[in-house]
């Protein structure tokens, strides 16, 4: 199992690490406690007679991480790249900044007494690439509004090229008519930020596949999935108990590739009927999880109804432990009273979307995304490859 695993796990040049990373000046290779760091050569680890998930070492690195492969590929010495941050999800930004070893640059936003947004760049962005880092997470609107306002403010200020780097595409869900007369909101918003100024599209983990082909500019697509695999690489199960589980037939494609880079583990389906929206019933399971660790692989947890109907379910069928991975934590309430209510033995998520101090809870593992944003941005602004780090 090891062997495909780990071949997923070194997609970055840099290992991913949990959000309390800790950085050690610009440029420097990160080494905090907790990085898990993974070898594509590692062979599988043998107990009891049983293949394992290895326990990774701080000693072993990824084969991006060799330091002539970095410098050969990219040029990391361009002043003219720049870095916005908006309010939607800061700490974050800051991560991806530290990682790229650069300032973000000096904006000033703020609201008027009315609710309107105002927002003036304080240094130069002429002639520059310019990265604008705002995920539409809850508030949607204000932060929606508020990155129009931002891509509007570079346009206007001679920048070259505009980037929006959204980790978490607000409306992607409405994404398609399912009645008659419903709007399509994802290509509406698409409209709007291509209207607004900007050249190109960074986003993570879209609810969709076809919610790239709303937008007229290109999109560079990532997704969150190697930084999740590198976590449960820490893990020591073993691999004839993995079952990765799909919480609804929708995400049968998603839960499929994520079990491939699992050396091609089994695959369950919760199968439910959803009588109105963020209400799920669930149904029935379709395949075996008795005595198995179940792995519950979804984009992102908005209420919590879907993945914890569906725990409840795998626990029913006899699965021995049931965890919860997802790059988007939406967090609607009463998502936090069903992630803690005992169901989980850990709920797996990034930090695409800040998580409030108030919803932690003890399952909870927080991952950050910060490297392998900010390794695709150096690889578009050089005009380097982008899917090459998930081959």
């Amino acid at each position: 199992m090891a062997s495909s695993f780990m071949s997923s796990s070194s997609l970055s040049r840099r290992s991913f690490a949990h959000i309390s990373m800790s950085f050690n000046g610009p440029r420097t290779r990160i080494s905090p406690m907790n990085t898990i760091k993974c070898d594509i050569s590692e062979p599988l680890n043998f107990g009891n007679g049983k293949p394992t998930i290895p326990v990774l070492n701080d000693r072993t690195l990824p084969k991006f991480l060799e330091s002539d492969r970095v410098e050969k590929t990219v040029s990391r010495n361009n002043i003219r790249l720049k870095l916005f941050s908006g309010t939607a999800n800061p700490s974050l930004s800051q991560e991806i900044a530290r990682y790229m070893g650069l300032e973000l640059g000096k904006i000033n936003i703020k609201r008027f007494a009315d609710g309107e947004i105002y927002v003036q760049l304080q240094e130069s962005v002429r002639g520059c690439d310019v990265f604008l880092l705002q995920p539409t997470c809850p508030p949607a609107n204000e932060n929606l509004m508020e990155l129009l306002i931002m891509i509007d403010a570079c346009r206007r200020a001679s920048a070259k090229n505009i980037t929006a780097v959204i980790p978490y595409f607000g409306y992607a869900r409405a994404d398609r008519k399912t009645q008659g007369r419903e709007s399509i909101a994802a290509k509406l918003v698409a409209n709007i930020i291509t209207e607004a100024g900007a050249n190109r599209i960074l986003a993570c983990d879209l609810h969709s596949g076809q919610s790239m082909g709303y937008f007229d500019i290109p999109v560079d697509h990532v997704y969150g999935q190697p930084v999740i695999l590198d976590y449960l690489a820490s893990k020591t199960i073993y691999s004839s108990d993995l079952v990765v589980v799909s919480p609804d037939v929708g995400g049968v494609a998603r839960a499929r590739a994520f079990a491939k880079k699992l050396s091609d583990a089994p695959l369950a389906i919760v199968d439910k009927r959803r009588h109105g929206h963020n209400v799920a019933e669930v149904m029935n399971l379709i395949g075996d999880v008795k005595g198995k660790v179940a792995v519950m692989v979804d984009d992102m947890i908005d209420t919590a109804g879907t993945i914890a109907k569906g725990a409840a379910l795998l626990h029913e069928e006899g699965a021995r432990e049931v965890y919860a991975c997802c790059t988007h934590a939406v967090f609607s309430p009463p998502a936090i009273e069903r992630l803690s209510s005992g169901l989980f033995q850990e709920v797996i998520i990034t930090n695409t979307i800040p998580v409030a101090e108030k919803n932690h809870f003890p399952q909870l593992t927080v991952l950050s995304v910060a490297s392998l944003l900010g390794e695709t941005i150096w690889r578009v602004h050089d005009d380097c490859s982008v899917s090459s780090i998930f081959q």
